[in-house]
Order: C-alpha cells, then structure tokens, then sequence
C-alpha cells in the first residue's frame, strides 16, 4: 500500500518491495566491523596450583621450545557433532595461537557452511577452487588452494557450499574413508600442526577427517545436550579407530561457553571431569562478548583483543596441545 501504516499512534512507510529481478539471496548481510577494544574485560590471572573451573589445581604448562624445523604435521579433528559448542571458533583461535609459538599450522575448513572461512574474513561463495575441487579434480592441487591468512604461518585451505556435493559423490569411491588423508599428504611435511574444523554431523565428511587425524579434540559447551552427545561422538572414535586408524587418539575434551555464575554451567563441568577425568583440559572458555566480534571482524582473539580473557585462554590450550 502506498498509504502510511500507523502503530502507536506514528506514522511511518512500508519499507518498499524488492527490486524486480533482485533475488533476495543476493541481499548483502555482512555487518562492518568496529574498532578492535582498546582495554579488555580480562580478569585476574590464574596460577598454577590454583583451583581451576574445571575443579582441579591448575598445572604448570611451559612455554614451548622453539621448533629448529617444520613438520611433519600432527593432524587435529575438531569434531562433535552437536552445532553451536565453539567447533570453529576453537579452530580458528588455537591455530593462532599455535602460530603465535613458532608452530606452522594450516587450518581445513571441512564444513560446507565454510563457517572457517568467513571467520578469517574470506568469502567462500566467490572462491574458484575450494578443498571440494581438490577432491574432486586430479587437475587441482591441494597447493592451488591453500590461501594465506592475517596470521603469519597460519594458512587455510577453504571451503564453500560445493564440499556437500562431495558426501554423495563419495559413496561409490574406493577408499572413500580416506580422501581427506590422500589430499593433505603432499603438504604435511609443510606444516606442525593441520587443524580440522568438522562439519556438526558423523557423516562421511566427519569419518573422513577422523580417519586422518592422529587426535580429536572435541568442543564441549557447558549444557545438558551438549553432554548427552559426546558419548555417541565418542562410540564413533571409537569405532574408526578398530576399522580405519589405529592411531587415534583424543587428544583432549575442550568446556566452551562456560559461565562460572550459573549453576547448571558448572554442574555440567562438574560431571563431564567425573566422567572423562584427565583428559579434560584445564583450559576452559568463558563466555564473551570478544568472540562473536572477532568473526564480524574476520580475525582471531588473539589478534582482535590480545590481551583479553579469551585470548589468554586460547594461549593457554596452545600449551596444552603441544605439551600432549
């Protein structure tokens, strides 16, 4: 209508009709990015010997050695498969921090959501090639798609909405459980550490990332269903571990989004340490405002805020990581 509609009492307009031939999917829904913070809401220091969230004395974990050489890569699947518990943005902020130590990561964005990919400020619609045509294509190379990253010695290798094509056009493959291995293999020796960020399933995508892995380390939001996941999560490991590779091993159980002021946040960490003891980690991720602004921004913490909580923490499971 081309009258104003009234509520309470005001008058506005209709907001006008899309343009004729605009499709709405190319509606642009990408917000601008802020300053980064110039003073963090990071809290007092922990120290070793101190009682952690995790409701255990906090080790001592040192600052790793400087590396004479790189590789070959450690291959870490980050994996649950349960959405929303901090997959990605544990991928993207322990690789940075990795690097930050001297380590040479590449980080896989093995979600068709390329979730991975927008978080470093790439837009994966408009990429040519991705990890799917590297699958998919003799003629593409894993080393034609790996793309530098704002972190220096941080690289990744992209993802977009072609990668689920690739879940069916697998089925009839031989050896299909090991695609992801066979195309990480020629740069292996490039890299210490290879990072996948999993898609939040157990298909064949999933299988595939832990069929190369020599660890998995797995998200845990601090709720209820998060919790009642991991033992499906962990029945898998468990399962490619007798058929498909032996060698791995979780690495360690990571409690994102933990807020120490609700009961049931720590209730739930109270029973995932009863439940999996040791090989829970001590670090612990907070709930914080930091993180969603670093995706908008397409950064890592530790770049974004450095010297924030979250940031801290991320240097803290870094330490964790090399020292297992």
């Amino acid at each position: 209508m081309s009258t104003p509609e009234h509520v309470e009492g005001r008058a506005y307009d209709a907001p006008p009709p899309p343009s004729p031939g605009v499709p709405r999917a190319s509606v642009e829904l990408s917000l601008a990015p802020h300053a980064a913070p110039q003073h963090d809401e990071d809290g007092p220091d922990q120290t070793v010997g101190e009682i952690g969230p995790t409701g255990r004395a906090l080790r001592f974990t040192p600052d790793p050695e400087p590396l004479a050489q790189h590789g070959p890569a450690k291959i870490l699947a980050v994996c649950n498969q349960k959405g929303g518990v901090g997959k990605t943005t544990s991928t993207i902020n322990l690789g940075a921090s990795l690097a930050e130590y001297g380590r040479k990561v590449l980080l896989v964005d093995f979600d068709p959501q390329g979730a991975l990919s927008v978080g470093l400020g790439i837009h994966p619609h408009q990429l040519d090639n991705t990890i799917y045509n590297v699958i998919m294509e003799r003629s593409v190379g894993v080393q034609d798609v790996i793309m530098e990253t704002g972190v220096e010695d941080m690289h990744l290798l992209p993802s977009n909405i072609d990668l689920s094509a690739a879940e069916i056009q697998l089925v009839s493959e031989v050896g299909r459980e090991h695609t992801l291995v066979r195309t990480l293999r020629p740069v292996i020796d490039q890299y210490d550490y290879v990072l996948v960020d999993c898609q939040p399933s157990l298909g064949l995508l999933t299988v595939n990332a832990l069929a190369a892995a020599d660890g998995v380390l797995i998200p845990l939001e601090c709720e209820f269903f998060s919790l009642r996941g991991v033992a499906l999560l962990i029945d898998t490991i468990e399962k490619v571990r007798e058929r498909l590779n032996p060698k791995l091993d979780i690495t360690g159980i990571l409690a994102t989004m933990y807020d120490p002021r609700t009961l049931h946040s720590r209730e739930v960490m109270a029973r995932v340490v009863e439940a999996f003891g040791e090989i829970v980690f001590d670090t612990v991720i907070n709930r914080t405002v930091r993180f969603p602004e670093t995706t908008v921004a397409g950064e890592p913490i530790t770049k974004w805020a450095p010297r924030s909580a979250g940031a801290k923490a991320y240097r803290a499971l870094a330490r964790e990581v090399i020292a297992r």
